[in-house]
């Protein structure tokens, strides 16, 4: 099993943070500064500027101590809630998790960290990525590396929702009818390309998705745990699909979206393939369990319990908020999607090695959990304007807490 040292204890993860961007002025702080004021010359605009003294002014008076500033409230999180040592265990388990599927997929990792989250937070996640961009292979590989069951289903126009859940079956031997269950009864359920299935079948799901439990004849059965459905859809062919109810688009958690490589990962993708990388074998690719359910299961509770600060809380309805009433949106986000916001947004604060959430987790996240719940008006679309391009917006035009 591999294995990946724990970091030391309340040490966030840089890889599930934003990183920082470059000096304003393009060049290190310190570097190429002016020459100092002649006297009297104003010396900015701004609070706090004011002109050096001239000739005959009186001397400045000294100051004891420096101005006190009050802490950011980040600052003031992070000394009151902290993980334990038991946090960095889980997350260590987590993190090889991330590194064994980089042995079968290359790039795509927004993607792992996606699904990854949805596990933690007991959501579903909406793959879309033309053909061949690794989106059943992610999924495979990640239930490979976690040691769970993972069933493919093709959905296709004659596909029948006893197909997914099961059906009675009557037993010749016994003379009686007996249930037989259907994929949906797995661990990570690949429904692979959802939308080519009428919406009497994608309806079958939705109990599932929800409930975590399918009714046949009467009787409810529950489902394993965890329980994730990964569905794909191909965002180019419309012809023959049937467009996913927003019923249904609401209970993902996020919608996923699986770009085309650059350059230097398609190349590495094809010198895997070169030495003899065979997709449909992850175990001679070399990816073994690297953790497992109930290290997930306890994972996903301590996830749950990680601490939101009203201020976050705040931010989070106001970002909610302004996608109801965006000139440009015709449907906004639900209470639900709020709620599966804030779930998400725990999730990567305890993968980020902090025991609180930030106004950065939230910011990161509104796009990939809100793309697929807002409608744009007709008249956007006619104007080019994409949902991402409003989700933006409304991040960039509300106020976070400092």
């Amino acid at each position: 099993m591999s294995h990946i040292p724990p970091q030391p204890p309340n040490q966030p993860d840089d890889r599930f943070r934003p990183h920082p961007g470059a000096h304003p002025s393009g060049a290190h702080p310190g570097a190429g500064q002016p020459a100092a004021p002649a006297p009297g010359q104003y010396t900015g605009s701004g609070p706090g500027h004011h002109p050096a003294p001239g000739p005959g002014a009186p001397p400045p008076v000294e100051q004891g101590h420096a101005a006190y500033a009050p802490p950011t409230l980040e600052a003031r999180l992070a000394e009151q809630h902290r993980l334990d040592d038991r946090d960095h265990a889980l997350r260590a388990r987590l993190e090889a998790v991330r590194s064994e599927v980089g042995k079968a997929v290359v790039g795509q990792e927004p993607a792992v960290d996606g699904i990854l989250l949805a596990l933690l937070c007991r959501g579903h996640v909406l793959l879309e990525g033309v053909p061949g961009v690794a989106k059943t292979l992610l999924v495979r590989t990640i239930a490979q590396a976690l040691d769970m069951a993972s069933t493919r289903v093709q959905f296709t126009p004659d596909l029948m929702p006893g197909d997914v859940t099961g059906s009675m079956i009557y037993d010749t031997r016994s003379g009686d009818f007996e249930f037989r269950e259907g994929p949906v009864f797995t661990h990570l359920l690949i429904a692979d390309e959802i939308n080519r299935t009428p919406p009497k079948t994608q309806s079958a799901l939705l109990e599932a998705m929800e409930e975590r439990q399918v009714s046949v004849d009467g009787t409810t059965r529950t489902l394993p745990s965890p329980f994730l459905v990964a569905a794909t859809q191909n965002p180019i062919e419309y012809e023959g699909t049937y467009p996913l109810p927003e019923a249904q688009l609401d209970r993902f958690l996020f919608k996923l979206v699986l770009e085309l490589p650059g350059r230097d990962t398609e190349l590495e993708i094809l010198r895997r393939h070169a030495h003899g990388f065979d997709s449909h074998d992850l175990a001679e690719a070399g990816v073994g369990p690297v953790a497992d359910i109930p290290t997930l299961l306890e994972a996903a509770e301590r996830a749950g319990g990680i601490h939101v600060a009203p201020e976050v809380l705040e931010y989070l309805v106001d970002i909610v908020q302004a996608t109801r009433i965006a000139p440009s949106l015709a449907l906004g986000v639900s209470p639900r999607g709020a709620t599966r916001l804030l779930a998400a947004a725990q999730a990567r604060a305890w993968l980020s090695g902090r025991g609180y959430v930030t106004p950065d987790d939230v910011k990161l996240l509104v796009p990939m959990t809100f793309r697929h719940r807002v409608l744009l008006r007709p008249e956007a679309q006619m104007d080019g304007i994409g949902i991402d391009q409003v989700l933006t917006s409304i991040i960039d035009t509300t106020r976070a807490p400092r």
